[in-house]
């Protein structure tokens, strides 16, 4: 089971730290995923980490901003959003999947967590 926190309202050019949690799940044996979905819009990937190699990808929207990271003592992934535009408004979705070279697709993950809101105003 995965849950997301660490949504709120910031102002365009802040900065949120989303986190991820397990619970049941080792995520050392999986490639966690960050996608965001927007009111009326479809799931978007935003950034994957693989568990195997340790590479990190990103969408091109937010590479650059964007900062996927893991604790495995905390059985916790991380995501640090830099620079934030009221386009990044979306809920975020963590997700963990078997693979570790296709993680930019929905159907690459297994498990979903339920979303955290972020609201970035202009």
């Amino acid at each position: 089971q995965l849950q997301a926190s660490g949504g709120g309202l910031v102002q365009a050019g802040g900065s949120l730290r989303l986190s991820c949690a397990a619970s049941g799940l080792n995520l050392n044996i999986y490639t966690m995923g960050w996608f965001r979905q927007a009111p009326g819009r479809e799931r978007d990937f935003v950034a994957a980490l693989s568990y195997r190699t340790h590479k990190k990808k990103y969408g091109d929207s937010v590479s650059g901003r964007f900062t996927i990271s893991k604790d495995s003592a905390k059985n916790a992934v991380y995501l640090h959003m830099n620079s934030l535009e009221p386009e990044d408004t979306a809920v975020y979705y963590c997700a963990a999947g078997p693979y570790d070279t296709r993680w930019s697709e929905k159907r690459d993950y297994d498990y979903w967590g339920q979303g955290t809101q972020v609201t970035v105003s202009s």
